[in-house]
């Protein structure tokens, strides 16, 4: 028995030598191991140079990029602002503004000298007349005097050629149009202050469009301007007046508040105004409807607060010529609550609601003073009376 015992702690031993030389034997193999083939995503991530026992590392190094030859200068634009764009001047906006209202906004016109020049002008053909006036929205009472008046010259001097007949068409629709009217916009500087204006209107008629365009038509004419962003309940009404007047490098005051008090921001941009001495402060307003009395006393208020620091010399009601009477209907509030001094006439072109200019006129006794004819950037210019009749007749 004392004999088997050295023998069994001998074996016992040896066991135990083997079982701890194995995970030695078995790390330094894995150690070893190259990937020769293309990894894969079972694949464990190679040691970095850092981690590495040897310092070296499967991925390789990323290759320096040579050096630019010595006789090259590598030169890195500088940050360019966009190029502002250039207004077109007022006279040709005129001219192209005729020519697009002669071609599509002329049955008024057509109409008048088609019937006037027949053979025979009975009682059947001033019906005519009469309902072809009040289709253009001229109104009741302007179309009830010019068919008096037609009918009393064509009667007197019994003409009938075209020729006569538009000569004589040509000088009672000015008459009706007035060009003794005082169209011109107020927006001279005063001492010490800018001049303000207002614009003002119903959704949906182009208010904002029409302050980006007019911001065009007075850079053109060399003002300074700067536009307050009153519309502060419209989503974006403020980013797009910006982008509107950065085209021309026209600065905006507007608010980083979503529905801002309207006439704070309208007090602040006067100021900057006042502060920055610019010529023109234009203020674009939220539309209103015109049968909301707490949005009309808030556009009341808008013009009030302004008038703390400076007068406004200008507001602006802008209309949809498409509307017809209904925008006669519209001006008639408006003028209650914030005195218009003169009236934007938009998307004339398509239509023979032209007649509305005489409606208004002879209703409110404002002056229209700007049409607009189109979505192109300066389609907006200054109203001229003859101009407007001889693209009517044209």
């Amino acid at each position: 028995m004392n004999e088997i015992l050295p023998i069994i702690l001998s074996i016992v031993v040896g066991l135990a030598v083997i079982g701890g030389l194995i995970p030695v034997f078995l790390k330094s193999r894995r150690s070893k191991q190259n990937y020769v083939g293309p990894r894969d995503a079972n694949d464990p991530a190679p040691l970095d140079a850092a981690d590495s026992p040897g310092g070296s590392t499967l991925v390789q190094e990323r290759p320096e990029a040579p050096a630019p030859p010595s006789d090259v200068e590598m030169v890195v634009p500088a940050p360019t602002a966009p190029a502002l764009e250039t207004p077109l001047p007022v006279d040709g906006r005129l001219v192209r503004l005729r020519a697009r209202l002669a071609k599509s906004n002329n049955a008024l016109g057509k109409g008048l000298l088609a019937l006037l020049s027949r053979d025979t002008i009975d009682e059947d053909v001033w019906e005519e007349v009469e309902e072809t006036l009040l289709l253009a929205d001229i109104g009741t009472n302007a179309t009830m005097e010019l068919v008096d008046t037609l009918r009393d010259r064509v009667k007197v001097l019994g003409v009938r050629s075209p020729e006569h007949v538009q000569s004589m068409l040509r000088e009672e629709l000015i008459k009706l149009v007035d060009p003794t009217m005082d169209r011109t916009l107020n927006i001279a500087r005063h001492e010490g202050r800018p001049a303000v204006l207002m614009v003002v209107g119903v959704n949906g008629v182009g208010k904002t469009t029409t302050v980006g365009k007019l911001a065009r038509v007075l850079v053109a004419e060399d003002k300074d301007v700067l536009l307050g962003a009153a519309d502060t309940f419209r989503a974006a009404a403020a980013e797009q007046l910006a982008t509107w007047g950065a085209r021309v490098g026209v600065p905006t005051v507007k608010s980083d508040v979503d529905g801002a008090d309207p006439a704070s921001v309208a007090y602040e941009a006067v100021k900057a105004g006042i502060d920055q001495e610019v010529d023109v402060v234009m203020i674009d307003t939220a539309g209103r409807l015109q049968n909301k009395v707490g949005l009309m006393d808030e556009l009341g208020k808008v013009k009030r607060v302004i008038e703390k620091q400076a007068t406004v010399d200008e507001v602006l009601l802008v209309l949809d010529a498409t509307t017809g009477q209904n925008g006669l209907t519209q001006a008639k509030v408006f003028a209650e609550v914030v005195n218009i001094t003169g009236i934007v006439l938009t998307k004339l072109d398509g239509t023979a609601k032209g007649g509305i200019v005489v409606a208004i006129q002879n209703t409110l006794g404002v002056p229209v003073k700007l049409i607009g004819l189109g979505e192109g950037a300066d389609d907006l210019a200054p109203f001229d009376a003859e101009n407007f009749v001889d693209a009517l007749l044209n």
